[in-house]
C-alpha cells in the first residue's frame, strides 16, 4: 500500500507531500490544475523515462520519494530480498531529475536503475489509462490473474514445480551422458585427469617446490654470499667483527678491574662474541651445503613450467589446479559408471511428464471454464460501465513444443470488443485511453481480491460519461478500494463522492509564477469541492445542499 508520495519541484508543484490510507482516494481539481501530476509522479517512480520538462522552471531539480507499507506484499519483499534492496520491511522509491535531462534513482536509499525501478513498481502499483504502465496489458499478468480469479493457486504450483523438476532431471541426464560427445568428453577427462594427477599439487607441495626453485636458481649467489659474510665475521682483515670484539673485550676488562659496575656490560660482550662464532660456523657449513646441482635445478623447473602451462590451459591459478584435479575426477568417475544411473533419470523422468501432463489438462480445464465465466462477467460490467454492447473475450493459446512448460500447456490473451458489431482486439492494442481504464476497471471488479498489486490507480477513468453510469463507475472503484487501495483521478461529483478520501488539487498564480496546491479535505472541504464539481464558478446554496446528499448517499451506501 502507498503511504506517502513527496513531489519537490515537480512541474508546477512547488512542494508537496501527500499521506495516503486504504481504501478509495479520489483526486480531483479544476481543469488544468494538474491533478494527473500524482499520476505522472509514481509512473516516474515506476521507471518511466524523464525528460527535462518536468523539472519547475528556475530549478536545477525535481525530486519524488513514494513510501509503501509491503505487510500484505510478499513477493514485493521477496524481490527485494533477492536484489539486496531490503531494509527491515521498509519500501522507499526515490527519483531525482535535473534540469539537463538526466536522472538518478534510488531504492531504500541504495542506487537503482529504471529496469529494477521497473520490476518493483509492477508488484507495488498498477496504473490504468496509460498504456506503457499497465501490468494488466502483460500477457503473463494476464494469465496470473486468471488463474487468481479461478484458485488455481495449487494447480499452478503443482504444474511448476513439475516442470522445474523435469528440467533439472534433464540437465542432469545431459551431464551424466556428456550430451551427444559422451566419448570424446570421456577422452578428455583421461587426458586431463592423467595431466594434472602428474603434476598437479596440493598446496603445501606446490609452496616447498616453489621454494625449492628459487633457491636452486640462486645456488651460487647463496653460497658466495655466505662466504663473504663469513669473512666479515672472522676473516684476517684486523676489521674483522670478532678481532674487534676481542680488542673491546680485552679494553673492557681492564676498566672493570677498576670499576666492577662494568662487569656486567663486560658480560654482554661476552655473549656477543660466542653467538657471533656459532654465526660463522653456521654460514660457514651452509657455504659449503648449497646444493649447486644443475640437474636438480632443470628438473624443478620443469615442473614449474608444466604447471603454468596447465593454468593458462585450464585458466586457473596455478595453486587451484590439484582442486580441478579433484573435479575431474569426480565427473569422470560419474561419466564412467553413468549407465545405470541413466537408466534411472530416464525412468524418472518418463514419470514426471505422465504426472505433468495429467497436472497440466487439470490446468488447462480450470482455465476454460474460468475464461468463459470471466468473460461474462467483465462483459456485463463493461455494460454498466456505459460501454453497452462491449464484450471481453479470455483467449486461451496452446503453448508450441512438447516440453513440459512452467505455465502450464496454455497462454492467455485478454480479446476486447468495445462497441457492438466490433471484432474483439487485444485488450494491449485498445486505443482509447477512457475505454481502456473502463474495461480495466471492470476486470478489476469481476477479480475483486485477486490481484496481488497492493495499490491500484485509474486516471481519468470517467472519460467520456456522465449521470447514472458515472455514479455506477463510483460505486465499482468503492467496492474495489474495500478490497485494495484505489486512487482515482477524477472530474465527475459522482465518482469522487465514493472516495473514503479527497485530495483536492488547485493552481495559484501571482502573474510571475504559477504553484499547484494538493491538499486533504475534510467533510467541509469535500462538501464545497463537489459543489464546485456540481455547479462550475456560481455555487448556489441548492448545489451545496446537493453535494451533501450525493455524500451522504455515497457513505451510507
Amino acid at each position: 500500500m502507498l503511504t506517502s508520495l513527496y513531489v519537490r519541484h515537480f512541474a508546477v508543484v512547488e512542494e508537496a507531500e501527500v499521506a495516503f490510507g486504504p481504501g478509495l482516494t479520489v483526486v480531483s481539481g479544476e481543469t488544468g490544475a494538474g491533478k494527473s501530476l500524482l499520476v505522472d509522479a509514481l509512473m516516474l517512480l515506476a521507471g518511466a523515462r524523464a525528460d527535462s520538462g518536468m523539472v519547475r522552471e528556475g530549478c536545477d531539480r525535481a525530486e519524488l520519494i513514494a513510501e509503501f507499507d509491503l505487510t500484505a506484499l510478499p513477493e514485493a519483499r521477496a524481490w527485494l530480498a533477492r536484489e539486496e534492496l531490503d531494509d527491515e520491511g521498509a519500501c522507499q522509491l526515490r527519483r531525482v531529475i535535473r534540469a539537463e535531462g538526466s536522472s538518478r534513482a534510488w531504492i531504500n536509499g541504495r542506487p537503482a536503475n529504471a529496469s529494477q525501478l521497473g520490476e518493483l513498481a509492477t508488484l507495488l502499483v498498477e496504473i490504468h489509462g496509460q498504456h506503457e504502465h499497465q501490468a494488466l496489458l502483460s500477457r503473463s499478468h494476464q494469465l496470473n490473474l486468471l488463474d487468481a480469479y479461478a484458485g488455481n493457486e495449487e494447480q499452478v504450483a503443482q504444474v511448476r514445480a513439475l516442470a522445474t523438476q523435469w528440467r533439472e532431471l534433464g540437465a542432469r541426464i545431459r551431464k551424466l551422458s556428456g550430451g551427444d560427445d559422451r566419448e570424446q568428453r570421456l577422452e578428455l577427462l583421461r587426458h586431463e585427469t592423467g595431466d594434472l594427477e602428474r603434476w598437479a599439487l596440493p598446496p603445501a607441495e606446490l609452496a616447498e617446490l616453489e621454494a625449492n626453485h628459487k633457491r636452486l636458481a640462486n645456488a651460487g649467489r647463496l653460497a658466495e654470499g655466505a662466504s663473504g659474510v663469513v669473512e666479515l665475521l672472522d676473516g684476517d682483515s684486523e676489521f674483522a667483527l670478532r678481532r674487534a670484539l676481542g680488542r673491546a673485550h680485552g679494553e673492557l676488562g681492564k676498566l672493570a678491574a677498576l670499576d666492577p659496575r662494568l662487569a656486567p656490560l663486560l658480560e654482554l660482550l661476552d655473549n656477543a662474541e660466542i653467538q657471533l662464532g656459532e654465526a660463522s660456523d653456521g654460514l660457514s657449513r651452509y657455504a659449503q651445503d648449497v646444493d649447486l646441482d644443475p640437474e636438480r635445478y632443470a628438473e624443478v623447473d620443469a615442473h614449474l613450467t608444466r604447471l603454468h602451462e596447465l593454468a593458462r590451459r585450464h585458466r586457473l591459478p596455478v595453486a587451484e589446479l590439484h582442486e580441478r584435479l579433484g573435479a575431474l575426477q569426480m565427473e569422470l568417475a560419474e561419466l564412467e559408471g553413468a549407465g545405470d544411473a541413466l537408466e534411472r533419470l530416464a525412468a524418472e523422468r518418463a514419470r514426471l511428464e505422465r504426472d505433468y501432463a495429467k497436472a497440466a489438462d487439470a490446468l488447462g480445464l480450470a482455465r476454460r471454464t474460468a475464461a468463459a465465466r470471466l468473460g461474462e462477467e467483465v462483459s456485463a460490467l463493461m455494460g454498466e460501465l456505459g460501454m453497452a454492447g462491449g464484450r471481453l473475450v479470455v483467449e486461451l493459446e496452446p503453448v508450441d513444443g512438447d516440453e513440459p512448460d512452467l505455465q502450464g500447456r496454455e497462454r492467455c490473451e485478454l480479446l476486447v470488443s468495445a462497441n457492438p458489431g466490433q471484432p474483439p482486439r487485444a485488450l494491449r492494442k485498445v486505443a482509447s485511453g477512457g475505454e481502456l481504464a473502463r474495461i480495466s476497471l471492470a476486470i478489476e471488479v469481476a477479480t475483486l481480491g485477486k490481484d496481488t498489486i497492493g495499490c491500484m490507480v485509474f486516471d481519468e477513468v470517467d472519460t467520456g460519461i456522465g449521470g447514472a453510469v458515472a455514479e455506477v463507475v463510483g460505486q465499482k472503484l468503492r467496492a474495489l478500494g474495500g478490497e485494495r487501495q484505489v486512487l482515482c483521478v477524477t472530474h465527475l461529483p459522482q465518482v469522487a463522492a465514493q472516495g473514503h478520501a479527497h485530495l483536492r488539487v488547485s493552481k495559484h498564480s501571482d502573474g510571475d509564477t504559477t504553484r499547484t496546491q494538493i491538499e486533504k479535505l475534510d467533510a467541509a472541504g469535500r462538501r464545497d469541492e463537489l459543489a464546485r464539481m456540481l455547479g462550475g464558478v456560481e455555487i448556489s446554496r441548492e448545489t451545496r445542499a446537493h453535494a451533501r446528499q450525493m455524500l451522504e448517499r455515497a457513505q451510507s451506501a
